[in-house]
């Protein structure tokens, strides 16, 4: 379990004094002035190869958009699906996840092929919870471009590779009647995944390469913050984005991990051997013992806080309660939020 529990990265936004006009072109000034995410890695982290093409992202921020940049190295570009909302993922990709309000629920998706085609969708909880994805949703206003440093679908040349560009408009992840424009300090969770299918040239055309049993092989899935397993869709995984109102110029932001998300790992920890107890004996523990933990105080950053568990066959509720009164939960669906102090 302990692939479960590296620290995510973290990436600070600066604000845009002027939005970059999105074509795909990423030599605009606020380009030149963002600065660069950590190379991608393999989804599970460290135990897996390291990437064989770089891939990394560039962010930034006004009252309107998050503003994305990515740059994917390859040396052969190709792309097939040209219908919105087709499984994007069945080509060569790259995909943008948000949770705007971190608490692993009513999350977005966004994925685009080097044909700039979009597939999006929300999902209220993630799969492993017995969710479905509500692909007829629309991320209203966003705009997209792709560039190729290269050609597109041509076998015969040698390719540098593409770059994206979005902006994605914050009134269309926000669940509720009004946009929810961050603010300094504000902190969401985000990822973006690439996925990499392995292809031969067969008569002049790209073809996915198979295994001895006549079928594509595995795609490669690299990511900006490892998640530790092959699931994009556990959001307490992905990194973390500050956003920062001092303009892209500056970076000078020092981003510090928030005391809450130390508290929530001990959650994280009860909630996934929940589930393995689940697993094994069809229903949930009601001891803290049981679970591994040996006892209701733990300490975190050298202050003591306090542990609760409540449960029945198929529900759990889990709380953790810091010097500051402020209490944490975590249920059975994975759902994070405050609630009422301790007794």
């Amino acid at each position: 379990m302990e692939h479960l529990f590296s620290e995510p990265k973290h990436y600070v936004t600066y604000f845009a004094e002027q939005a970059p006009d999105i074509d795909g072109n990423l030599d605009e000034e606020v380009w030149q002035q963002a600065l660069w995410t950590d190379l991608f890695v393999d989804i599970e982290g460290d135990k897996k190869p390291k990437p064989a093409y770089p891939t990394q992202v560039k962010m930034a921020w006004d009252n309107e958009y998050l503003y994305i940049a990515a740059e994917l190295k390859e040396p052969h570009v190709w792309a097939t699906l040209t219908n919105h909302d087709e499984v994007i993922f069945f080509d060569n990709d790259f995909e943008v996840f948000i949770d705007p309000d971190n608490d692993t629920h009513q999350y977005f998706e966004v994925e685009v092929n080097a044909l700039n085609t979009i597939f999006d969708l929300f999902l209220t909880k993630p799969y492993r919870n017995n969710s479905g994805a509500l692909i007829a949703w629309d991320l209203h206003g966003l705009k997209s471009a792709v560039q190729v440093q290269g050609t597109l679908n041509n076998p015969g040349d040698t390719d540098k590779g593409w770059t994206v560009e979005m902006a994605i408009p914050f009134r269309s992840v926000t669940v509720g009647n009004n946009a929810l424009v961050p603010d300094e300090g504000t902190l969401w969770r985000i990822n973006f995944s690439r996925v990499q299918w392995d292809v031969d040239i067969v008569d002049g055309k790209y073809v996915k390469r198979k295994g001895a049993d006549g079928k594509p092989l595995p795609e490669h899935n690299w990511v900006w913050s490892p998640q530790g397993v092959i699931n994009m869709h556990y959001p307490e995984r992905w990194g973390y984005l500050y956003f920062s109102r001092k303009p892209t110029s500056e970076s000078t932001v020092t981003f510090a991990m928030p005391y809450a998300e130390k508290q929530k790992q001990y959650l994280w920890l009860i909630y996934y051997r929940q589930k393995e107890h689940f697993n094994k004996y069809g229903k949930y523990s009601k001891s803290l013992k049981e679970l591994g933990l040996k006892g209701s105080k733990v300490t975190v950053e050298g202050q003591e806080n306090q542990l609760s568990l409540e449960a029945g066959t198929l529900q759990f509720l889990a709380a953790i309660q810091g010097p500051d009164g402020k209490v944490w939960s975590i249920n059975e669906n994975g759902f994070v939020h405050t609630i009422k102090g301790l007794k």
